[in-house]
């Protein structure tokens, strides 16, 4: 059995490097929070809910989207932290994975509540969210969206950062409005459905998978086997 306290340990090394990497985000256009999920939001609960994250844990991420650009952040994410070797991908094995960030949920104000089902995993694993980037505001109507699953307390300080201007950001984001925003959006989407769409012929999903991709949710948790499995 391993020591508690040296999973506490392993967390809080794990948060303190992928905060690290929180000043990308500020590249993304259109990207209005980054709220931490997976081993790093749960193991701050400790056993049974936590005590999962350990040395090859990687970063899973929830990223909301401005509505009608939501392909778009998701190019931007998968080829700023893919450049540098940040991103897991689906192919990758655990070790390759570790200290990665997973893109697993972007969302847009429409889509802020979690689609049903959801059990005590995702109960849990919602009320230990760890909102680390982006807009104050946005970042409430999440959590008031997501009300099914209440919170004491929204921001923890030692983490969170409010959204800081970015020229980068801004002039992206300045290119990318009107009819060529919106080329780059549907020629992104159409290379990116098509991808997820083989992937899915090629036979990657697991146990009862939630995946969605549409103009205002993409989801990718081929396999709930851990969430649905979680308390036994």
């Amino acid at each position: 059995m391993e020591d508690p306290k040296e999973k506490e340990t392993v967390l809080e090394k794990k948060r303190r490097k992928f905060l690290k990497y929180r000043f990308l985000f500020r590249l993304i256009p259109f990207l209005d929070f980054v709220i931490v999920a997976g081993s790093l939001a749960l193991g701050s609960e400790g056993p049974p809910f936590g005590g999962n994250v350990h040395k090859d844990s990687d970063f899973d991420v929830i990223v909301g989207a401005k509505s009608g650009r939501i392909f778009t952040v998701r190019a931007f994410c998968v080829f700023v932290f893919g450049v540098l070797g940040l991103r897991r991908k689906g192919i990758d094995h655990k070790l390759s994975s570790s200290d990665k960030i997973c893109f697993n949920h972007f969302v847009t104000s429409k889509s802020y509540r979690l689609s049903l089902p959801y059990n005590d995993y995702w109960i849990k694993l919602y009320q230990n969210l760890e909102p680390i980037y982006g807009k104050e505001e946005a970042v409430r109507d999440f959590f008031e969206a997501n009300n099914w699953a209440p919170r004491t307390k929204i921001f923890n300080q030692k983490y969170w950062e409010r959204e800081n201007f970015s020229f980068v950001k801004r002039f992206l984001e300045f290119l990318l409005i009107g009819p060529i925003g919106n080329f780059f959006e549907n020629f992104t989407k159409k290379i990116q459905t098509s991808a997820i769409k083989e992937g899915i012929k090629n036979g990657v999903l697991g146990y009862k998978p939630r995946i969605r991709y549409d103009d205002e949710e993409l989801e990718f948790h081929p396999d709930t086997k851990r969430a649905e499995g979680f308390f036994k």
